[in-house]
C-alpha cells in the first residue's frame, strides 16, 4: 500500500482533530468552513477506499456507525457515586462545619465550586491518549456501553492533545456531563413537532434519550455537548487537587465550564451560588444547583465516602420550581413495609418543563397542618427539582364542595385494619400477606436498590405478580422462557434476556442481599455494616439482638428488626428456598478485609486524626467499631484524657494500642492492600 495515503490520512486526521478543538472547545476558529468542509470530505473518500486504515480516534467516526443490538454492561473502575443535596445557606454551612470537625481542622478550607448542569453523568476511558470506552452512571457500580454514541459528540475528544512529552500515556479515566443547549432543546422539539413525534419533557430527557439511542447516527444528529467535571482515580493524573485538574484537563483538549471557581472558605462559595441563581436562566444551557468540592485530593482521600455519596463533596441545589393546581383526588399507597403513603391527584400542570399529575401528601399529620381538602386549589412543588409535593393551600380559593381528606381506617388493598402506633408519623397495614406489601417488596428486590435484574422492572413485575407466576421473592428464580415468552409484551428475545438477568443475579454479594430483602430500618449503609461484621448470612441470620448493638453505627430500632425478621419462621423458609432455587449468597472475602476479626473501641482524643476518620480507616480494613466495653471488643485505641473506658478495659485484660501503635497497625494492613 502506498505509505503516501497512510502518512496523508495522519495528516488529515491531526488537522480536523486540531480544528475541532478550536472550533468546539476555543470558540476560535483558524479556517473557514468551506476549507474545514474539503478536508473532511478528503478524509473520507480515501477512508472510503482504504477501510482497513480507519482508526478509533478518526473523525469520521463522528457521524455514527453500525446499529447496536444492545448495550453491554461497563463496571466502573471506581463506582460513580451520587451527590448529597443541600437547599439553603444553612446546610452548606453544615457542611463545610463536618468537613472541619472531621478533619480537626480550625481554619477554612479551599472549596472548588461548579455549576451542576442538568444532563446525563458519563466515563471516558482514554488509552495512550485515545478515547476507547465510554459509558453511563448506570447505577453508580456498573453503566452502559456507549461508546459508539459518545463518539459523535464534537466537544469529547477522541484523541488528547499533545503535551510537552508527548502524547499522553496510560489509562486516564474521565467524567463529566452530556447536555443538550436551550436553543438546540427547542430547535429538536419543533422537529419532531413537525415530524410528529413525541416531544421531549425537558433538555435532560432528551439528552439521555439521544445516548440511548441503539443507532449512533441518531445520535449524531442531535447536538449535544460535553463538559468535563472529574476523574475515576485522582492519582492517573499529576494533579494535587481539583481546580488544578481543571487545568490539566483543559490542556487536554476538553472544554472546561467557565464558571468554575476556587474559593478560600465556605463564605464566598454561598456569594457563587447566589450569583449562579440569578444568571441561570440567561445561560445556553440548564442548570439546577451547583457542586461544592474540597479542592484538596489529599483531603478528599482522608474524608472518604459514605455508603452512596462522598463525604467531601455536596449539590447546592436551587429552590423548587413552583405552580398552582387543584387536588382531584387522593390514592393511598401501600409500600413494602405496609407505609401508607397519600398521594394527590392533581390536574396536570407544568413544573419547569415537566408536566406533574401527582404528588406526595407524605402522612397524615402533614395533611392535617396544612388543611388540604379535596378540590383545594394548591401550590406545588418540585423538591429538589425532582419529586413533586404539595407546599400548601390556597385557602381564599377554597371552593364550597371541598371536603377534608380523611386517612382510611383499613388498608385499600387488603381490607385490614389499619394501624399507627402512639408516636409515630406513619400509619400502616400490618397484615403480611398483604398482597401491595409482597407486591411492592418484589419490584423493590429485583429494582436498581435490590438486585437490578434487568427485564423485571415495575411493571413487568406487577404483571408476573397479577398473573400468579411470582408470589414471593423466591419464585423469581423459578421463572422459565417458557413461562414468559407468550406473555402480552413480551417475545422470545425478551424472555430469554429476562432469564439471562435472573442466573446472573443469583450470586449475589452478602451486603446487597441484605439490602435487596427490604428489612425495616436496614439501608444499604447499615447492610454493608452487618456485612463486613458477620461476613456469611448464616452468622447474621443467627445474630443475637446484644452482638447487633455492638455495632457502632446498628442501633436498637434495626437490631431489634433484623432479629425480628430472621427469627419469623415464613423468613426462613424464603431462605432455604432461595438456597433451593439455586440462588448462593457470596460470603464477604476475608483477604481482602485483613482486620475482619477485629472489634476496635475508641476513648480518648487522637491527635493525627479525628475519631470519625479512624474508624472509616479500620471499617475499611474490615474490622468493627464498638460503643461501648464488652469482651467482643479486641482493641481499645487510647488516646489523650480516655478516663474511664480505659481503665476498665485494663481491668478486662483488654488489647490496648496508643495512638502510635494503631496507626502502625492500620498502616502496615494499608502497605499489604487493604482498602482505603
Amino acid at each position: 500500500m502506498d505509505e503516501g495515503v497512510k502518512g496523508r490520512l495522519a495528516e488529515l486526521r491531526q488537522q480536523i482533530n486540531f480544528h475541532d478543538y478550536r472550533y468546539y472547545v476555543l470558540d476560535d476558529p483558524v479556517i473557514s468552513d468551506g476549507e474545514y468542509d474539503r478536508l473532511f470530505r478528503e478524509l473520507l473518500e480515501l477512508e472510503a477506499r482504504y477501510p482497513e486504515l480507519v482508526t478509533p480516534d478518526s473523525p469520521s467516526r463522528r457521524v455514527g456507525g453500525a446499529v447496536l443490538d444492545g448495550f453491554a454492561a461497563v463496571e466502573h473502575v471506581v463506582p460513580m457515586l451520587s451527590l448529597e443535596n443541600v437547599f439553603d445557606e444553612g446546610g452548606l454551612r453544615d457542611f463545610d462545619a463536618r468537613i472541619r470537625r472531621f478533619l480537626q481542622i480550625d481554619g477554612e478550607i479551599v472549596y472548588v465550586a461548579e455549576p451542576k448542569l442538568d444532563g446525563l453523568a458519563v466515563e471516558l476511558f482514554y488509552e495512550d491518549g485515545v478515547f476507547t470506552l465510554g459509558a453511563t452512571r448506570g447505577d453508580g457500580r456498573t453503566g452502559e456501553n456507549i461508546t459508539a454514541q459518545l463518539r459523535t459528540v464534537q466537544t469529547i475528544p477522541l484523541r488528547l492533545q499533545p503535551q510537552g512529552s508527548g502524547q499522553p500515556r496510560g489509562l486516564l479515566v474521565v467524567r463529566g456531563e452530556v447536555y443538550l443547549g436551550r436553543e438546540e432543546f427547542d430547535a429538536l422539539n419543533r422537529q419532531r413537532l413537525e415530524q410528529g413525534e413525541p416531544l421531549f419533557a425537558n433538555p435532560r430527557n432528551a439528552a439521555a434519550g439521544s445516548l440511548r439511542q441503539l443507532d449512533p447516527g441518531i445520535t449524531a444528529q442531535r447536538p449535544l455537548a460535553f463538559f468535563v467535571y472529574g476523574v475515576a482515580d485522582p492519582a492517573m493524573t499529576p494533579c494535587a487537587g481539583q481546580f488544578e485538574l481543571f487545568e490539566f484537563f483543559r490542556q487536554l483538549g476538553f472544554r472546561i465550564n467557565p464558571l468554575v471557581r476556587q474559593f478560600q472558605g465556605i463564605g464566598p462559595v454561598a456569594d457563587h451560588y447566589r450569583h449562579l441563581l440569578d444568571i441561570r436562566h440567561s445561560l445556553a444551557y440548564e442548570i439546577d444547583g451547583m457542586v461544592v468540592k474540597v479542592d484538596s485530593f489529599g483531603l478528599q482521600q482522608r474524608l472518604g465516602n459514605k455508603a452512596r455519596a462522598p463525604r467531601w463533596a455536596v449539590a447546592y441545589k436551587f429552590p423548587a420550581g413552583r405552580a398552582t393546581t387543584e387536588i382531584l383526588s387522593v390514592d393511598f399507597q401501600v409500600g413494602r413495609t405496609g407505609a401508607v403513603t397519600p398521594v394527590a391527584v392533581l390536574r396536570p400542570v407544568e413544573v419547569d418543563g415537566v408536566t406533574v399529575s401527582r404528588a406526595t401528601l407524605h402522612n397524615e399529620d402533614e395533611i392535617r397542618r396544612k388543611d388540604l381538602h379535596l378540590h383545594d386549589r394548591v401550590l406545588i412543588q418540585r423538591a429538589g427539582d425532582v419529586i413533586p409535593e404539595v407546599v400548601k393551600p390556597i385557602v381564599e380559593e377554597r371552593p364550597a364542595a371541598a371536603r377534608p381528606i380523611t386517612f382510611p381506617a383499613v388498608c385499600p388493598q387488603c381490607g385490614h385494619k389499619l394501624l399507627r402506633p402512639p408516636g409515630d408519623a406513619v400509619t400502616r397495614c400490618v397484615n403480611p400477606h398483604c398482597p401491595a406489601q409482597r407486591l411492592q417488596s418484589l419490584i423493590y428486590f429485583a429494582g436498581k436498590n435490590g438486585l437490578d435484574i434487568e427485564g423485571l422492572g415495575r411493571k413487568n413485575m406487577e404483571q408476573l405478580f397479577r398473573l400468579g407466576l411470582v408470589k414471593d421473592l423466591a419464585d423469581i428464580f423459578t421463572l422459565k422462557e417458557k413461562d414468559l415468552a407468550g406473555l402480552d409484551g413480551w417475545g422470545e428475545k425478551s424472555a430469554a434476556n429476562t432469564i439471562r438477568a435472573i442466573r446472573a443475579a443469583s450470586n449475589p454479594g452478602l451486603a446487597r442481599f441484605i439490602t435487596a430483602l427490604g428489612i425495616r430500618f436496614i439501608g444499604e449503609a447499615t447492610a454493608d455494616l452487618l456485612a463486613r461484621r458477620f461476613r456469611t448470612l448464616e452468622r447474621l441470620m443467627a445474630a443475637r439482638e446484644s452482638e447487633l448493638l455492638e455495632i457502632d453505627g446498628i442501633g436498637e430500632q434495626a437490631a431489634s428488626s433484623l432479629v425480628d425478621y430472621f427469627g419469623d419462621p415464613s423468613v426462613r423458609q424464603l431462605i432455604a428456598r432461595f438456597l433451593e432455587n439455586g440462588v448462593g449468597v457470596k460470603p464477604v472475602d476475608e483477604e481482602e478485609r485483613p482486620l475482619a476479626d477485629h472489634l476496635f473501641l475508641f476513648t480518648g482524643t487522637l491527635s493525627s486524626m479525628s475519631r470519625s476518620e479512624a474508624k472509616q480507616r479500620v471499617r475499611a480494613l474490615g474490622a468493627g467499631v464498638a460503643s461501648g466495653i464488652s469482651r467482643k471488643v479486641t482493641h481499645v485505641v487510647v488516646g489523650k484524657k480516655a478516663g474511664a473506658k480505659e481503665k476498665k478495659a485494663r481491668e478486662m485484660g483488654l488489647t490496648i494500642l496508643s495512638e502510635d501503635e494503631f496507626l502502625h497497625l492500620i498502616n502496615q494492613h494499608d502497605k499489604q492492600g487493604g482498602d482505603r
